[in-house]
């Protein structure tokens, strides 16, 4: 066996430790990818202080950037989540589609709540708000819970400032405001095939059997909920602040005088520091609040971030010893004796890491060292369609080893087979609409 052959075996072992790691022994993912590095380094020779310098500098390249977005952002979906927001976009949305669209409406809500929000978080949130549309509409729980939870999961996988989503960007060098405008149009025909007329289609066929406290849940007093302007305005601001830097780029040129400015107020850092100090005022101190509530808000916010950020600089230090060990220059060789599509490619990395490890952050980071060695070869290839297709790839084939499997089924209360046939399903249309969504996109602005 040569050289590369040789990188390559490591890399499959070094995969499968961490899937052994994480799935069989319940190891916790960052002990898991750090321990895939120990392995990578040692098995390639790599010198010990080489090794320990690349998990370091590999950590630090991932987190610099990312530690305040992932702060930043799960402030404003906390705002969101106390201030009812999300309650006043669903009736909002539903008076204006009308009851029997209620399922639409569902999917919008929750395309637009999973904004700010992690999934498991929309899930928690807007629970309560399915059972009161769906009996008010007449419609199966299944109908309408299933465009939400697609439309959660979609921009969840594929949307900036989500954790991987922003990794995957940061990793792949790419714009993060082409990333999001990319997302949001190749997400939504995605989420409405495996949303609302998927879940037409099966809803009369299954039943939802939820922890019976969701069930009578009462719905918040109208006078109690946040403007519906106000509130969407204050969701989509960090986003539009971001896609407006890249539209005025296209538009002025980077050399443009404007643009320092531009850069400055559009940057992801800036961003949502601005959208966290609206949110303060739309969501938090106008509603009645004050500092000192907000303030615990803010901590309550903050603290699960450590987990998820210890995870993604253990995949950032994965990536990088990938790179420092010669496995990413044996990657690119191999592929290189290969005809496929890249943006395919990419997808069907995200796919598997899905379907072998579970999650789908875990899933999407890995992917990207996996990835990144294949940017060189297309020189002309705009890395946010590759973090698109990447992210497309995470959303689909969730199963057993997936928390948020498990997370969905403690919700929808479903038996096992019912929830393969409804949510696996569904996420897998998702995720195959995506790319033929994407590879079509692509034709149009290549």
């Amino acid at each position: 066996m040569g050289t590369t052959g040789m990188l390559m075996l490591v890399l499959i072992l070094a995969i499968s430790l961490i899937i052994f790691l994480t799935i069989r022994l319940k190891i916790h993912a960052f002990v898991a990818l750090l321990t895939a590095c120990l392995f990578i380094g040692f098995t390639t020779g790599m010198p010990l202080d080489k090794m320990l310098k690349s998990i370091e500098l590999g950590m630090g390249g991932f987190l610099g950037m990312l530690a305040p977005i992932l702060a930043l952002g799960a402030i404003v979906g906390k705002m969101m989540e106390v201030s009812g927001g999300a309650e006043r976009l669903s009736r909002t949305m539903i008076k204006a589609l009308g009851k029997r669209n209620s399922h639409w409406a569902m999917m919008i809500v929750g395309y637009i709540c999973g904004i700010p929000v992690f999934f498991q978080v929309g899930i928690v949130l807007l629970m309560p708000l399915l059972f009161c549309v769906a009996i008010e509409a007449g419609m199966s729980l299944v109908t309408v819970g299933i465009p939400m939870i697609i439309g959660l999961l979609t921009v969840h996988c594929i949307v900036p400032p989500h954790p991987a989503a922003m990794a995957v960007a940061v990793g792949l060098k790419a714009d993060v405001g082409k990333v999001i405008l990319y997302g949001l149009i190749v997400g939504l025909p995605a989420a409405a095939l495996a949303g609302p007329i998927f879940g037409k289609l099966v809803g009369n066929k299954f039943k939802l059997n939820p922890p019976e406290h969701l069930c009578k849940a009462e719905p918040t007093p109208e006078e109690n909920l946040p403007p519906f302007g106000i509130t969407l305005f204050t969701i989509l601001f960090p986003l539009l602040l971001m896609i407006s830097k890249t539209i005025l780029e296209f538009a002025l040129g980077k050399a443009h005088p404007c643009m320092a400015y531009v850069n400055f107020i559009g940057d992801p850092v800036t961003a949502l520091f601005l959208a966290v100090i609206l949110s303060y005022w739309t969501l938090g101190l106008n509603r009645g609040m004050d500092m000192e509530r907000i303030r615990k808000f803010s901590e309550i916010a903050i603290g699960p971030m450590a987990a998820i950020l210890l995870i993604i600089g253990a995949s950032g230090a994965f990536n990088k010893i990938l790179m420092d060990s010669g496995i990413g220059a044996a990657i690119k060789s191999l592929l290189m004796e290969w005809h496929i599509n890249p943006l395919v490619l990419a997808w069907c990395v995200a796919a598997i890491m899905r379907f072998a490890v579970g999650g789908a952050t875990i899933a999407m980071i890995t992917a990207v060292g996996l990835v990144v060695p294949l940017l060189p070869l297309y020189p002309g290839l705009d890395p946010a369609l590759v973090a698109v297709a990447i992210g497309t790839g995470s959303i689909g084939f969730s199963h057993v080893n997936d928390p948020g499997f498990w997370f969905v089924k403690e919700y929808f209360g479903m038996p096992m087979g019912d929830l393969f046939k409804t949510y696996t399903l569904s996420s897998t249309i998702a995720s195959v609409a995506g790319l033929i969504t994407l590879l079509i996109f692509s034709q149009f602005i290549s």
